[in-house]
């Protein structure tokens, strides 16, 4: 076992931290409470290769694995300037296509994953759903020019800058005539498919959409890969994601921790600095204890996907989204708290992060799911639902 990531991480870290600062998250929140978009910082990593480390150097991409580009969403985080749409576009979609595409898909969609001109949305929840998949009802029926999609999906980050959407719905198997899961890349513009915004209490430029899908029409190659595979394609998107969410968790975590001890060092009431004070220092201490133990079952979860080890990494990575989720509510809450009435001031810039960082205990899967999966198929408990 090595504990120490190699030159080439440290010195991507060190490169995406640079830019992170030159953005900052001064930056990200008068985006977004403009209404507009962090565009310029992600076309800038895209240029730079940030956004595609983990593409297959044949397409253009660095050949890396997710755990570099978990690194990448973690400095960018920790800078102020965490990139929510990561999450979904190249850790979800351009991992799916690069496993399970065809090798027109690849030749299609890797090369812009890899650049970041192609931003990719995700849609799996649905409103009567929930974080059930099998009670999916979104239905691809088959014509003779390709598919015809219907149904509603909910919450689903980034529409409204994104070129196209992986849709997971179902189609009719010919043998039994039951539903089974397929995937379909949908986009934006297609006939038929409208979105709408959900307005949310949270000040991100990532926003929420209601998708609707009225017999979309879409071509034989909209399903990605094969229909038999569908599952397991799912599930080697859904891995990356919970990597990546605890990756951007653990950066907030250590940007609101590092305002914290900054402020904890300067604020003076009395005689000495604030952080002198165990009430003070005690909280940022155990902060900091949580977020290292969470990124480093990040890493493990990262390392064991990149390795190939699937059943592992799924176990890993629920465990790593859970920790970081519970950890970063901690640290900002601490930081919060070391300012007094500046945590909540605009100028001090962590009042966006309360409900960004609790958004985190419920997304992309919830704290009580990961404790379901943990029970369930790493204690053999019951299955409890």
């Amino acid at each position: 076992m090595n504990f120490s990531e190699s030159e080439e991480r440290q010195a991507l870290r060190k490169a995406v931290a640079e830019l992170g600062r030159k953005y900052g998250h001064t930056y990200t929140v008068e985006k977004a409470r403009s209404g507009g978009h962090t565009t310029e910082l992600w076309d800038e990593a895209g240029r730079l290769g940030y956004l595609g480390v983990n593409v297959p150097e044949e397409y253009g991409g660095g050949g890396g694995g997710i755990g570099d580009l978990a690194a990448v969403c973690e400095e960018l985080g920790a800078a102020g300037a965490g990139l929510l749409q990561m999450v979904v576009s190249p850790a979800i979609c351009a991992t799916i296509i690069a496993r399970y595409g065809t090798d027109d898909q690849k030749q299609r969609y890797l090369p812009r994953f890899a650049d970041g001109s192609l931003r990719m949305a995700f849609a799996i929840t649905e409103p009567d759903a929930g974080s059930n998949s099998h009670k999916i009802t979104t239905t691809a029926r088959r014509t003779d020019d390709g598919w015809l999609l219907t149904g509603r999906k909910v919450y689903i980050s980034c529409v409204d800058e994104s070129e196209s959407v992986l849709v997971v719905g179902r189609t009719e198997d010919a043998k039994t005539g039951k539903l089974k899961p397929a995937l379909f890349v949908v986009p934006t513009d297609a006939a038929g498919f409208t979105f709408q915004h959900i307005p949310m209490d949270i000040i991100s430029p990532d926003r929420q959409f209601t998708l609707f899908f009225d017999d979309v029409a879409l071509p034989h190659d909209a399903l990605i890969g094969s229909e038999d595979a569908a599952l397991m394609q799912l599930f080697a998107g859904l891995n990356p994601e919970r990597i990546m969410a605890a990756s951007f968790a653990v950066g907030m975590g250590r940007f609101a921790l590092e305002k914290a001890v900054d402020y904890a060092k300067t604020r003076q009431v009395w005689k000495q600095p604030i952080g002198a004070h165990q009430a003070v220092a005690h909280p940022l201490a155990q902060a900091k204890i949580e977020l290292e133990l969470a990124k480093l079952m990040t890493q493990k979860a990262a390392a064991l996907y990149d390795a190939g080890e699937d059943m592992a990494a799924g176990e890993a990575a629920n465990m790593a989204k859970y920790a970081a989720g519970e950890a970063v509510v901690r640290a900002v809450d601490a930081a919060v708290q070391t300012h007094g009435g500046n945590g909540l001031a605009s100028e001090y810039g962590l009042g966006a992060l309360v409900a960004a960082s609790r958004l985190t205990r419920i997304a992309p899967v919830s704290r009580e799911m990961v404790l379901n999966f943990v029970a369930q198929f790493s204690l053999g408990l019951p299955k409890s639902y």
